[in-house]
This record gives structure tokens, C-alpha cells and sequence, in this order.
């Protein structure tokens, strides 16, 4: 069964905390997109790949004078969210062909394993809840790692047809910004004096991204091949549809893909 993510509905943030300073991103649903093949009868067959555009990146902080004192009130500072998109080399200054990279994240969904429900078909009711580990391919800032995540699902019934199903973090993915070359910059492809480490008692140096959405059937027909991290060098490009809308499709079977990589 081929579900679509719904654009409307989404959340994805991410939270960085350091001893005098505390910093929450995140993008509004427009921002998310992608599709999942569902095998309803045994879950651990299921695909999925889930894409975010950054373009509309927020961040807000979080500041204290010293380590152990008393954070003041959440902010939008300017300035930091000028520097955010340096570190990720998404401002304005970034060429037009690596701007469409960087904006680009990606989770290719592999693999799926201690799913508390095999089978939807052995369940009852109008909600259906599996919590499951997922695994599969991250990809930020043109870097790929294989990850993994503890997530829920509630799939949502009207008699024995599925009309829903709605995703949520269990535990945050921690992401390391070094991992993926996220780091201080002035520039596109200028490094700032100050590395990562340097700055590190202010700032963390991992990002625990959390991630909510709701997947729909669509009528497409399913394929069994598995999702891959998207190969157009402008999938999310300023003249691009939106990622919401132009889901891609199947890349390669899990022993291709995995072998490509």
C-alpha cells in the first residue's frame, strides 16, 4: 500500500542544549514531504522515506549568564539564525546548485526491527498503536550515516480500510554536527576561527531531532523496492514543486541500495 506524507500537518525540530545556552529549531509542515510503502501483514517489509527542506529553517534560544544559573526567555535572534545557515552553508550568499543540496534532509527507511505488532490484520479496532525501531540512510548537509530511531505509529481504521497513519518520535535522534561537517562558518565554504570545540561550552555539539507526521493512502500503486536518499541535485531546489508534493519514487530494492552505498 503506498501512503503519502501529509504537507499540512507535520512537525520536525530539533533541540541543542549546552551549559549557558539553549537553542530549539525547527520548520514549519509545509516543509515536509515523502511517502511510505506499507506492508500491512508484516511491518518489517515496509519502506519509507521522509524529506525536509530547510529553507524556512527557525531557530530560537535560550541564554543564561553562567554554567548553573537561570536560563532567560526564548528569543529569534537574528544574527544566530544567520549563522545557523553559514554552519550549513544554506544563506544567502551559497551558490544556487549547492543551495539546493544543502537545503535537503532525508530519511531513507531500510529497515524496521522489535516492532510490537507484526501484523495489522491480527489487531482490532479504530487505532492501531506499534511502536517499532527504524532504521535507515540520514542525510544533512550532502553527508549520509545510517541511523536509527525508536518511533510510534497509530494506524487509524474506518472498518477494516486504512484511512491513516500518524508518526512520532518515541526517543530524539541524535545527530552530531561534526558527522556531517556542520560547523562554524562566515561564509559558503568559509571556516570561522573558531572551531566547533572552541565554542562547544556554549554551544552543543549534537542535535536531538524529533519528528511527527501523518501518512495517508493515496491510491499509487505499492512497489516493493526500498526508497534511497534522493540523487536530483535539486529536489528541493527554489523552482522545484514541493517536497510534499512531488514524492519520489522507489530507488532500488534493500540489497541494491544497500550495496550502492
Amino acid at each position: 500500500m503506498h501512503l503519502a506524507i501529509d504537507g499540512t500537518t507535520g512537525k520536525l525540530g530539533f533541540d541543542m542544549e549546552a551549559p549557558i545556552e539553549k537553542i530549539r529549531g525547527k520548520v514549519p509542515a509545509s516543509a515536509l514531504g515523502g511517502e511510505v510503502w506499507l506492508e500491512p501483514t508484516d511491518l518489517a517489509k515496509s519502506r519509507g522515506l521522509v524529506r525536509v527542506d530547510l529553507r524556512d529553517l527557525e531557530l530560537y534560544q535560550r541564554t543564561a549568564p553562567e554554567a548553573g544559573k537561570e536560563f532567560g526567555d526564548e528569543v529569534k535572534d537574528d544574527t544566530q539564525n544567520l549563522h545557523a545557515r553559514q554552519w550549513l552553508e544554506i544563506s544567502p550568499d551559497t551558490p544556487a546548485e549547492e543551495l539546493a543540496k544543502n537545503t535537503v534532509i532525508e530519511f531513507a527507511l531500510t529497515r524496521i526491527t522489535d516492532a510490537s505488532v507484526t501484523d495489522l490484520s491480527k489487531v482490532t479496532g479504530p487505532e492501531r498503536t506499534v511502536t517499532f525501531t527504524a532504521s535507515g540512510d540520514f542525510l544533512l548537509h550532502q553527508r549520509k550515516a545510517e541511523k536509527s530511531v525508536k518511533l510510534e505509529a497509530v494506524f487509524r481504521y474506518d472498518g477494516d480500510a486504512l484511512r491513516e497513519v500518524h508518526v512520532k518520535s518515541v526517543e530524539p535522534l541524535t545527530i552530531g554536527l561534526d558527522e556531517y561537517d556542520v560547523r562554524p562558518r562566515t561564509g559558503f565554504s568559509k571556516l570561522a576561527a573558531k572551531t566547533l570545540e572552541q565554542l562547544s561550552p556554549k554551544v552543543a555539539k549534537e542535535a536531538a531531532v524529533s519528528l511527527e507526521f501523518v501518512a495517508r493512502p493515496d491510491g499509487k500503486a505499492a512497489s516493493p523496492g526500498a526508497p534511497g536518499p534522493s540523487t536530483d541535485p535539486n529536489p528541493a531546489g527554489a523552482t522545484a514543486p514541493s517536497p510534499a508534493a512531488t514524492p519520489s519514487p522507489p530507488a532500488a530494492e534493500p540489497a541494491a541500495a544497500a550495496a550502492a552505498k
